[in-house]
């Protein structure tokens, strides 16, 4: 007599994007499948399809994932802009496929309302830490965002110079203190 193995899970749709972190974490985001991730979580080829529609609905939803870890990763920091910062680059390393994914808005439904309040979720710690400074504007919070994200984007690459700390927040807290002290 055959037998089929059932499954059951109690929350495909969290299966589904733990899936994709560790699909993207190997192959990156452009090369995810949504039969492939199917397989991984032991589940029919339909069933990703159910919950997100398509591979940029699965993207869309993992992008909000990552945009509000990153919000309560910049809201720990509590208006410390230095510590925004290493914050930034802690959530990149540890999380690096919600980051590819997040700064890749090709890959997914940008103009998803769910996106949009998660983005502006994450950009608000930083907006208003730039805000409190004597003179700071939107322009000096892009610049900001601008020096963190290209360190991050650079750590993960393997493109820094060699010498630099090996432990990326260290490394990070040196270049960001730039921002504050930029004669030392």
């Amino acid at each position: 007599m055959t037998t089929t193995r059932g499954y059951h899970h109690g929350d495909l749709r969290r299966a589904l994007l733990e899936a994709a972190v560790q699909a993207i974490g190997e192959s990156g985001p452009a090369a995810l499948s949504l039969r492939d991730l199917a397989r991984r979580a032991g589940v029919s080829h339909a069933a990703p399809a159910h919950h997100f529609g398509d591979k940029a609905g699965l993207l869309t939803a993992l992008a909000v994932e990552g945009f509000d870890l990153l919000a309560a990763a910049l809201d720990r920091a509590d208006g410390d802009l230095l510590a925004a910062g290493v914050a930034y680059v802690r959530f990149a390393v540890g999380h690096r496929a919600h980051f590819e994914v997040m700064f890749s808005p090709g890959l997914y439904h940008g103009d998803d309302p769910a996106v949009l309040a998660a983005r502006s979720r994450a950009w608000a710690p930083l907006r208003s830490g730039i805000a409190a400074l004597p003179g700071g504007s939107e322009r000096d919070a892009l610049a900001a965002w601008s020096i963190v994200h290209g360190f991050a984007t650079l750590w993960l690459a393997g493109a820094l110079p060699p010498g630099i700390d090996p432990d990326p927040e260290v490394a990070a807290r040196s270049v960001i203190r730039r921002l504050f002290e930029p004669g030392e």
